[in-house]
């Protein structure tokens, strides 16, 4: 057993995440080999307000290849949508003599293009990324369907980055579809696995 403490009163933290856990429920993983892209075509509608994406070592098979993700519109193809976003990201080398935390302009999307999760370099042979992406209420008629995510990166430079991105699909058709891909090349190998929150 572990405790924590908020500061007045100690808890035990495997209760606490017994209970956190109950409300992600698992619908689906797929597994990428050398994979163009990777669809999640079913399991998004309104049984849920919110969706999560976890994705476990990404990785290119060309090192300039940047992890991303798009979206449809129910009864839409091409995965096209429009979309509004922004992205940051910090980052430290290994030898521990460079930093970084700024805002990325390139980075940023305002049209019907892919958003980026990182700017590449995950194709080193022990090199990849992992994170996440939420997707709140894609089944809205009424309103946008906004989005955070978060990567970790350790690339082949020996770089590590975290990228920070955030926005909205522009529109208030519901989203029932998601692709992630790399801007250049395959995802050589990696996990993403999708769950509802309830």
């Amino acid at each position: 057993m572990g405790l924590i403490s908020n500061g007045t009163t100690i808890f035990d933290n495997g209760s606490m995440a017994s209970g956190f856990g109950s409300s992600l429920k698992f619908i689906s993983k797929a597994t990428a080999s050398a994979s163009a892209s990777i669809e999640f075509t079913s399991g998004i509608d309104s049984t849920y307000k919110e969706y999560i994406f976890y994705f476990v070592n990404m990785h290119t098979s060309d090192d300039t290849g940047k992890f991303q993700f798009q979206g449809n519109a129910v009864g839409g193809s091409g995965f096209d949508e429009t979309m509004i976003s922004t992205y940051f990201h910090a980052q430290h080398n290994q030898p521990g003599t460079f930093t970084r935390l700024d805002y990325r302009t390139p980075h940023d999307n305002a049209g019907t293009g892919f958003t980026n999760f990182n700017e590449g370099g995950n194709n080193g042979s022990s090199r990849s990324g992992s994170g996440y992406l939420h997707l709140f209420n894609p089944s809205s008629t009424t309103f946008v369907k906004h989005f955070i995510g978060v990567t970790s990166n350790a690339l082949s430079d020996d770089y590590c980055t975290t990228s920070y991105i955030a926005g909205y699909f522009n529109t208030t058709s519901a989203i029932d579809e998601i692709q992630f891909k790399m801007s250049v090349g395959n995802i050589d190998e990696g996990e993403i696995m999708l769950f509802g929150v309830s």
